[in-house]
Parts: C-alpha cells; sequence; structure tokens
C-alpha cells in the first residue's frame, strides 16, 4: 500500500515521502497511529496544505522529547526484586516497571518508548534504550538488585552473582583446607 509519510518512521522514511509499505503495517499502525495518509489525489492536496503545521508539529515534539532526555540519558534506576541465589529473578522487570520507576522520578515515558527487546530475568546492571522520539534515542542504566546495600555493591562495579567459597565458609578457604587435611590424620 502507498502512504505519505506525516512523520519520521525508523528506516521507512522521513515526513512528506510517499513509500510502499505492506498492508498489515499500514493498516494496523501507520493509519491508526495517524503516522501516515493513504496516498491518494486528495490526500497529498491535503499534505501539501498542511505541510507546514506537520513539520512544525513534529518539531515541537522533538524539542520536548530532546528536553527529557538531557534529564534522562545516562541515568541509573534502581529496582529491588526477589531472586535466588545465583542471580536469577522469581519475576521479571518490564517495560511497564522502567515506566512507573521513571515516573516516580518525575519522568513521563510511554510503555512504546522503552526499547526492551525481552524481559529483564537476572540481577545485575543492565543498559536500556529509550526511544522518545524518532530522532531522539537516550540510554538508561538499570540496576536490578536482590537489597539496597546489593544495589550500591554492584553500582561500584561488584559483580554479586559471583558465589565464592569464602562466602559460605566465614573464612579463609586455604584454612578449611588445612583443617580437612587434619581431621584426615585423626581419622587414621
Amino acid at each position: 500500500m502507498k502512504v505519505i509519510l506525516l512523520e519520521r518512521i525508523g528506516r521507512t522514511g522521513t515526513i512528506g515521502d510517499e513509500v510502499t509499505v505492506k498492508d498489515g503495517f499500514a493498516r494496523n499502525f501507520l493509519l491508526p497511529q495517524g503516522k501516515a495518509l493513504r496516498a491518494t489525489e486528495a490526500n497529498r492536496k491535503k499534505f501539501v496544505a498542511e505541510r507546514a503545521y506537520i513539520e512544525q508539529r513534529n518539531e515541537e515534539r522533538r524539542d520536548a522529547a530532546a528536553g527529557i532526555a538531557e534529564g534522562l540519558n545516562g541515568r541509573t534506576v534502581v529496582l529491588i526484586r526477589q531472586a535466588g541465589e545465583t542471580g536469577q529473578l522469581y519475576g521479571s522487570v518490564a517495560a511497564r516497571d522502567l515506566v512507573e520507576a521513571l515516573a516516580k522520578d518525575g519522568f513521563t515515558v510511554q510503555r512504546n518508548q522503552v526499547d526492551l527487546a525481552e524481559p529483564i530475568k537476572t540481577v545485575g546492571v543492565h543498559t536500556v534504550a529509550l526511544n522518545l522520539h524518532a530522532e531522539v534515542e537516550v540510554s538508561i542504566i538499570v540496576n536490578v538488585a536482590r537489597s539496597e546495600d546489593e544495589a550500591a555493591r554492584q553500582a561500584s562495579g561488584e559483580d554479586v552473582t559471583v558465589h565464592t567459597f569464602e562466602a559460605d565458609e566465614g573464612g579463609d578457604f586455604a584454612a578449611g583446607q588445612k583443617d580437612a587435611a587434619a581431621d584426615d590424620r585423626f581419622e587414621e
């Protein structure tokens, strides 16, 4: 289906481009969202008449997104979740969770602006992209931890998912080996 784009759409085109897209993409996304018009003679005339307004509206949206992006770029969001000893979350962190966390910090972001291919399912520090506008993209750092203390340790660069023997023994691993060797002598 041929459509006239009313805003920049990824790799498809920019404002005013007349492009051919799959029918489903046009019917289910572009047309209902107001991102394109069918490429008919009447719509071409309508677009030419309203082009200045459409470009002005796009610039206003881009400027608003850029304003939000200044405060968000590189921002760290800490989410406390329950997880097993291996760092596997009992649930997951989805786009909805990130939107709610950013809303608590005073940022308005829509769920469809969070570029999260699949939910986060492990404890750790993750980078997530936010597409605030077709021309404005930022990334945030999501620190998923089991507690505030663990989040601070992860933020300093420590990998809390590494399981060490010192943590189990409560002391020096070499001392534990010496004790085991002494126990073997007494058994004989």
